[in-house]
C-alpha cells in the first residue's frame, strides 16, 4: 500500500476545509463514476446565515436569487455526468449571459456554464465541488466580483475569496489550467466605479503574479473607455454584454483556449509565394533559438529594473542554444501550437525573452509574418538587431490609428528592406516609412507580456 505524501495529506486538508473534493489519480477516478458530494437535503439552498461558512463578505439572499440559485444548481446536479471533463466557465450573470453563444464562440470545445445571475464571490466559492469540480474540470474560466462591489464590498473582500477559490483550484489539482478574467468596467451608476474596479483587478493581478496554473486575462483594459467605464455600444445597461460585447471576449479567450489545448486550433494550408522560403516550418523551432544576451541589452535591463518597480523581468542567456527538432523551448515560454509559434504569458506578468534565428540574413529582402495578441499583449520584431513593436497595437500602441488591425485576430506584417532602410506595414498601413536596419544580422521574435503568436514567417532575398 502506497502511503500518502506530506502534498497530498497538506492538499487533502484543504480541500476538507472546503467542502472539496481532490483529483483522483487517473486509475482511481476510472472507478469512480461520481464525487462525493456535500451531503444534505439543502446543499444547493443558499444557506440562512453565515455561521460557520468559508469566505468573507456578502452572499445575497433576495428571493428571486434563492430561487435561481436553487434550481440552476439542481439542474446541474443532473448534468455531473454529461459535463465529465467540460471547461467550466465559472461566474455570475455576465458567464450566464453566454446562453446559446457557446457551441459558435469555442467550436470543437467541451463546455459546462456555470454562472449564476447576481452571484458573488462568497457564493462562487460555497458552490464549487458540487458545480464544478464534480465535474472533474479540464480547465476554469473565472470571472466574478462585480456584484459584490455592487453590495458595498470592498475589493480586498473580492481579493480575499478569489485567493481562497485559486486554493482550492490548487489543492484540487495543481495541474488544471485556470483562466482568470478581470472584472469587467461599468459605471458609478451601476454602483461599480472605475476606482473600486480597477483596485480590484489590481488585487487580482497581485494575486496571481508568478503563479503558473493561472493565465490572466486584461479584459477590463478589453472595454473601459477614457473614463474607465463601460462603453454603452456594448453594454448597453453599463453592466451586462450585447452580441458585440460576447464577440469581443469569445475573441480575447480563443487564442489562450488554443495554446492551452482547451480546444482545436484553427489552422488552414499554406503555401509560400514563388520565392520565398519558410523560416519557420510550421512543425518545430529548428533554425531558432536563443542568443547570449549582449553587454548592451544587460545594461539596459539594469536601467530600466532599476528606475522602474513594475519593469518586466529580463533574464540573462549566457551562452547561446538552438532549438532543432524541439516544439518548445528548456523554459516552455515559446512553444510550437499547430502552424504557430505561441510565446505565453507569463506568470511574472512581464517578461522580456527572445527568439532568434540561427542563420543571418544580408543585404535586401522581403520579410513576411502573422501576428496575434491577447489584450494588451507586447512582443516584437528584431531586424538584426533594432525592434519595431509588435503588439496588440489597440490596447497596447504605439500605432494606435490603425484602420485595418484586427484585435485578437491574426494581422500580417511586410517588411521590406532596401539599403539598409526598412518600410514595415500592417495589413497593408504603413508602421514605418524609414526604419533603419544593420547591414548583417538575425531575426528575431519577442515576449514581454501576454500572449503573442507568429506565423507564415517567410523570406525572400531581393
Amino acid at each position: 500500500m502506497t502511503r500518502p505524501t506530506g502534498r497530498w495529506i497538506a492538499r487533502a486538508a484543504l480541500c476538507a476545509a472546503l467542502g472539496v473534493v481532490p483529483a483522483l489519480a487517473p486509475s482511481v477516478m476510472a472507478q469512480a463514476a461520481t464525487p462525493v458530494p456535500a451531503q444534505g437535503a439543502g446543499r444547493f439552498e443558499i444557506p440562512d446565515n453565515d455561521d460557520g461558512l468559508p469566505g468573507v463578505g456578502p452572499l445575497r439572499r433576495y428571493g428571486w436569487f434563492r430561487t435561481l440559485w436553487r434550481d440552476k444548481r439542481t439542474k446541474w446536479a443532473s448534468e455531473v455526468q454529461q459535463d465529465q471533463g467540460a471547461v467550466v466557465l465559472l461566474g455570475d450573470s455576465i458567464t450566464q449571459g453566454w446562453n446559446d453563444r457557446l457551441p459558435a464562440a469555442f467550436p470543437g470545445m467541451k463546455i459546462a456554464n456555470r454562472g449564476i445571475s447576481g452571484d458573488t464571490s462568497r457564493g462562487v466559492l460555497l458552490r464549487l465541488q458540487d458545480d464544478v469540480l464534480a465535474l472533474h474540470p479540464k480547465a476554469v474560466v473565472l470571472l466574478i466580483g462585480t456584484n459584490d462591489l455592487e453590495e458595498g464590498a470592498r475589493p480586498d473582500v473580492v481579493e480575499s475569496n478569489v485567493r481562497t477559490i485559486l486554493s482550492a483550484f490548487r489543492a484540487y489539482d495543481p495541474a488544471m489550467p485556470v483562466v482568470l478574467c478581470q472584472v469587467f468596467p461599468s459605471s458609478a451608476k451601476m454602483k461599480r466605479p472605475s476606482p473600486l474596479i480597477k483596485e480590484t483587478n489590481a488585487r487580482l493581478m497581485g494575486l496571481v503574479r508568478n503563479d503558473p496554473q493561472v493565465t490572466a486575462i486584461e479584459t477590463w483594459r478589453l472595454w473601459a473607455d477614457a473614463d474607465g467605464d463601460a462603453p454603452v455600444g456594448e453594454f448597453p445597461d453599463l453592466l451586462h454584454l450585447n452580441d458585440a460585447g460576447y464577440a469581443r471576449w469569445a475573441a480575447a479567450l480563443r487564442p489562450v483556449f488554443e495554446s492551452l489545448g482547451l480546444m482545436p486550433a484553427a489552422t488552414e494550408p499554406f503555401a509560400p509565394e514563388p520565392g520565398f522560403e519558410l523560416l519557420f516550418n510550421g512543425r518545430d523551432l529548428t533554425g531558432w533559438g536563443y542568443r547570449a544576451t549582449t553587454d548592451e541589452e544587460k545594461a539596459a535591463a539594469a536601467r530600466w529594473q532599476a528606475s522602474d518597480p513594475n519593469a518586466a523581468l529580463w533574464p540573462i542567456v549566457a551562452t547561446p542554444v538552438t532549438f532543432d527538432g524541439r516544439t518548445s523551448s528548456p523554459d516552455g515560454r515559446w512553444r510550437v501550437v499547430a502552424d504557430r509559434i505561441v510565446t505565453a504569458t507569463p506568470s511574472e506578468y512581464r517578461k522580456v525573452q527572445q527568439l532568434w534565428t540561427t542563420r543571418t540574413f544580408e543585404g535586401d529582402f522581403v520579410l513576411k509574418l502573422e501576428f496575434r495578441g491577447t489584450p494588451f499583449a507586447d512582443g516584437g520584431l528584431f531586424l538584426r538587431g533594432p525592434q519595431v513593436q509588435v503588439r496588440d497595437y489597440r490596447l497596447s500602441g504605439p500605432y494606435t490609428g490603425l484602420a485595418k488591425y484586427r484585435p485578437q485576430e491574426w494581422n500580417e506584417l511586410v517588411v521590406t528592406v532596401r539599403g539598409g532602410v526598412a518600410e514595415i506595414t500592417c495589413n497593408g498601413e504603413v508602421l514605418e516609412a524609414a526604419f533603419k536596419v544593420p547591414p548583417s544580422g538575425a531575426i528575431g521574435l519577442e515576449g514581454d507580456r501576454g500572449q503573442m503568436e507568429y506565423r507564415r514567417i517567410r523570406v525572400a532575398r531581393r
